[in-house]
């Protein structure tokens, strides 16, 4: 008898753990993070960037070095935006790995000829 009225409460408790978890596994995997430098100030640019590179890091980004030489992206020209992104394919990459694997993606915008005309 006294199982019988534990049964719609245990019932209950593992509908909202479930719930729970739930929601915490869309909040994680919908998560997206970047880091934006803008050098010379200004809006952020939204347009397509002149580099874009997938950076490998493992154990969730705890071991991993890279670095991206603008130099050689940009030439001449003026970096006027750097990124650093966890897009969704980066964190399901990671979530399919069991955070093993941890991409990152870099992005690089330069000055374009009509940025130098209107004075960047």
């Amino acid at each position: 008898m006294q199982i019988e009225k534990e049964l719609p409460l245990i019932k209950s408790l593992k509908i909202y753990a479930v719930r729970v978890l739930l929601m915490g596994a869309i909040a994680f995997v919908t998560a997206c993070s970047s880091v934006t430098i803008r050098p010379y100030g200004g809006e952020k640019d939204t347009s397509p960037p002149d580099y874009q590179s997938s950076k490998v890091f493992y154990l969730a980004g705890t071991i991993g070095e890279h670095e991206v030489n603008t130099s050689v992206i940009c030439g001449e020209r003026r970096v006027m935006q750097m990124q650093a992104i966890t897009s969704l394919s980066d964190w399901l990459q990671s979530i399919f790995t069991l955070l093993i694997y941890t991409p990152r993606t870099a992005k690089v915008w330069c000055e374009h000829p009509a940025e130098e005309s209107r004075g960047g």
